[in-house]
């Protein structure tokens, strides 16, 4: 069953703060990684690519942590429990609008060596529980 998001913290995610996920290391510590993110209804939606470590990390196993922090005031937050579906359909254009979101740039502007990237993967988190203040 899915949780919904408070139209507060809609708000804070269609803005360009940054977010923390967490993902499930082989050895079951964690492993965190601040991103950029857009939100789609309920889910959050980041970008990575092929072979990086949170990649590989969800498609062993689904289980995301994402940590929303108001950057105005740190004392509130929000913890967003979920599970996480990958897919490389729109991977670029994801990255692209995020890039837009958060630099005024397409991604390929703002980071010219990413030619060098592998293809890019679609994270959605689709909201399970929600803690915080937000």
């Amino acid at each position: 069953m899915s949780a919904a998001l408070s139209d507060r913290l809609k708000s804070l995610l269609d803005t360009p703060v940054f977010i923390v996920v967490g993902t499930v290391q082989p050895d079951g510590s964690p492993q965190m990684s601040p991103v950029w993110v857009k939100r789609d209804g309920d889910d959050v939606l980041i970008s990575t690519t092929v072979g990086r470590r949170k990649e590989k990390n969800l498609r062993r196993d689904p289980r995301a942590t994402v940590v929303v922090m108001d950057p105005d005031n740190p004392y509130e937050y929000a913890e967003i429990r979920g599970t996480a579906e990958l897919t490389t359909e729109g991977g670029q254009a994801l990255i692209d609008e995020l890039s837009l979101k958060y630099t005024g740039k397409k991604y390929a502007e703002f980071n010219p060596a990413s030619a060098d990237d592998a293809e890019r993967v679609v994270v959605r988190i689709t909201p399970r529980k929600v803690v915080g203040s937000l």
